[in-house]
């Protein structure tokens, strides 16, 4: 999916089609700072390997997210153990990651936000409804997951059952999670996901309620999104926007180079 120099500088025990999983984890977290949902250090993207789909990549856990680059990424087994290169990771990362692609073989993208809209939908039960667009894209895929011990094997378990249930999740006083099978998917159904907790949260500071979008409407939205989010391109169009605006911003000289 990325630019075809990203494979110029892999490095010889990595193969061809590691390094091009790297470079797309690379690139999510970038897109992810540029959008602006980052927490320091905490939250985390991972991305199954394609060739080993017993292990997974995520962020070495003292980097921010504009620092991350292909090298630097960790690759861990499910059960937890560090592949490769040493690193130091993020033991409640581990136990999201591993717990979603344990209990879902056909995830290969994971990704975890504490945005204040995400965090701030997360304090209320069922808190998405049926009044806006971006709500509709989205509802019939929203799980919603009682906060649990972080970093514990209950967790882990509890979290592979919740994500059963749906590809968007709210976890309960805490933030949000998107899975997908390709990168594209769970970055598309993310950002909308965002975008239905920013107007959701916009809608109860009005002082009045909210217009609710009929019933009929809702069902005839989820029938056709779920036809749309078969398609193996699904969001491939917007990755591919923000990979070029990743891009520019590398070329200007504003970021280092993630494909490194």
């Amino acid at each position: 999916m990325n630019q075809p120099q990203a494979l110029d500088s892999r490095p010889a025990d990595i193969s061809t089609t590691e390094w091009q999983a790297r470079c797309d984890l690379a690139a999510l977290y970038r897109i992810v700072e540029h959008f602006g949902w980052t927490d320091i250090l905490a939250t985390h993207m991972s991305l199954r390997l394609p060739d080993e789909p017993e292990a997974f990549l995520i962020n070495h856990y003292e980097e921010m997210f504009h620092e991350i680059t292909a090298s630097s990424l960790i690759k861990m087994s499910l059960d937890g153990r560090v592949l490769g290169r040493q690193g130091r990771f993020n033991s409640a990362g581990l136990t999201i990651h591993s717990g979603v692609y344990k209990a879902r073989p056909d995830v290969n993208c994971v990704m975890h936000t504490h945005t204040r809209a995400g965090a701030g939908v997360s304090l209320i039960r069922n808190g998405l409804r049926p009044i806006s667009q971006d709500a509709l894209m989205v509802l019939d895929e929203v799980a919603y997951h009682d906060y649990g011990l972080p970093a514990s094997a209950q967790e882990c378990e509890a979290l592979g059952v919740t994500c059963q249930a749906g590809n968007c999740v709210v976890l309960l006083n805490h933030g949000l999670l998107s899975c997908a099978e390709t990168v594209h998917g769970a970055l598309f159904r993310m950002y909308t996901l965002e975008r239905a907790c920013e107007l959701e949260l916009v809608s109860r500071q009005l002082g009045q309620a909210p217009v609710m979008v009929a019933q009929e409407v809702v069902d005839g939205i989820s029938k056709s999104m779920r036809k749309w989010r078969q398609k193996p391109d699904f969001g491939l169009p917007e990755w591919n926007a923000l990979l070029r605006l990743i891009d520019r911003k590398v070329a200007s000289g504003q970021q280092d180079d993630y494909r490194c």
